[in-house]
């Protein structure tokens, strides 16, 4: 017979406050006092939720006959960073298809193209970053990669619009966890350019306008879903954004990228002479070590025993995203900065899980990883190699109670010019 036993519980008819008050380490705040990997508690107008962490956390969070994605998200978050009926809210077929989409256009192919205009993009910035006495990183790479997102992704976007539509793709993921102003800019902002994309997505139809076929434009607003049918203009248009926006959100990592070079030198130090596995190593210790996403949420499919507790039908279940990635039994010394720890290590889909877990083409893992691995490295060359430049005293902390950090400098630096090689 199956053993069952009762799981902590952090009491309260309703602990949302509490997640809003700690923000990543609300999980692991608890983990650590119940001295377990899984509790239940009460969020979002008092819904039953299991909390969960660790490498047998990630397989059963990405088990898709166990728990799905639809009616999972707060409506906060669809309403500003996800999008009514996105990827992100599907299951089973209709998901397995969309993803499809998704993951044709990550080809090796398109992975250079993005990161060659990406590197086109932070040389021309450059230039003007001489010429000013300061420069906030976070702010200037947020338009690099808005313009370099919609080149890649066949968006028309003029120079005179990249400011309005950084601002706004950055707004999205900005207000996803915040509440007030912050939340009605990012709920702004979604109108705003599902609006705008809207039209370009009419003007394709009726052949008024043309993308290249290689593009997330082109396939996406010619996309027929598992009926053959066309997907509604506003539908469409959130599956463009949901190209967009995760490409200007690699800022964030940008930024802690700048930082971490900054904290270490001793590891700066290394990379001039380095191959690509150092670069890559480097890149995901920022990944695993800085935080992103703090967790990801799911409900519960059918009942199911698992650890000794019984999952119920419709119960919420969040994946410390932030705590996985600092387990102490995945990561020796996880509060270390190390990407020494990456050397000849065996890759798991189920333990470095900053944008998620589990199989890319199945499930839910993030289609855009390798793009935003790709896009890091490309940003530590540029920093580490390319250009000289100062990084004056600032305040270079980062809450863990914001959801996205940042450092609240955004990162400063002066006196930019190019390396010479």
């Amino acid at each position: 017979m199956a053993y069952r036993e009762q799981i902590p519980i952090d009491k309260g008819l309703d602990n949302t406050f509490s997640v809003v008050k700690e923000g990543y380490l609300y999980i692991s705040n608890r983990r650590k006092r119940f001295g377990r990997d899984m509790f239940e508690t009460r969020l979002l107008g008092g819904q039953k939720a299991v909390c969960i962490a660790g490498k047998d956390a990630v397989k059963i969070f990405y088990d898709g006959s166990k728990l799905m994605r639809n009616g999972a998200a707060p409506k906060r978050v669809r309403q500003t960073i996800f999008g009514e009926n996105s990827i992100q809210t599907m299951d089973d077929a209709s998901h397995k298809h969309r993803k499809q989409l998704h993951m044709s256009l990550m080809t090796e192919k398109r992975l250079e193209d993005v990161v060659e205009i990406f590197n086109k993009e932070w040389v021309s910035a450059m230039d003007e970053w001489e010429s000013k006495e300061e420069v906030v990183l976070y702010e200037e790479v947020v338009k690099i990669l808005a313009a370099t997102a919609c080149k890649w992704a066949g968006v028309p976007l003029s120079r005179s619009n990249v400011n309005e539509k950084a601002n706004q793709l950055e707004a999205l993921f900005d207000s996803a966890a915040a509440f007030g102003p912050r939340h009605w800019k990012g709920r702004m902002a979604r109108n705003a350019l599902e609006g705008w994309l809207q039209q370009i997505i009419e003007d394709i139809r009726n052949n008024n306008f043309e993308a290249p076929e290689e593009t997330a434009l082109h396939r996406i607003a010619l996309y027929r879903d598992t009926n053959g049918k066309l997907l509604h203009p506003q539908v469409t248009a959130v599956e463009i954004i949901n190209i967009l926006r995760p490409i200007v959100a690699i800022a964030v990592y940008i930024v802690f990228v700048a930082l971490a070079l900054f904290e270490n030198p001793d590891e700066k130090e290394k990379l001039p002479d380095a191959d690509e596995d150092m670069y890559e190593m480097f890149i995901q210790e920022v990944r695993r070590y800085y935080p992103f996403f703090p967790f990801a949420t799911a409900k519960v499919r059918e009942d199911f025993l698992w650890k000794g507790h019984d999952f119920k039908k419709g119960n919420l279940v969040l994946l410390d995203i932030y705590g996985t990635n600092h387990h102490p039994d995945i990561w020796d010394n996880p509060e270390q900065f190390n990407p020494e720890r990456f050397k000849d290590r065996e890759e798991s889909p189920y333990d470095l899980v900053p944008q998620g877990g589990g199989d890319y083409y199945k499930g839910h893992r993030c289609p855009g990883e390798w793009l935003t691995v790709e896009i890091m490295k490309s940003s530590l060359d540029l920093l580490a190699n390319h250009m000289n430049y100062n990084v004056p005293e600032q305040n270079l902390r980062y809450s863990m109670m914001r959801m996205p950090s940042l450092p609240k400098s955004r990162f400063v630096i002066k006196q930019v010019k190019p390396r010479i090689s």
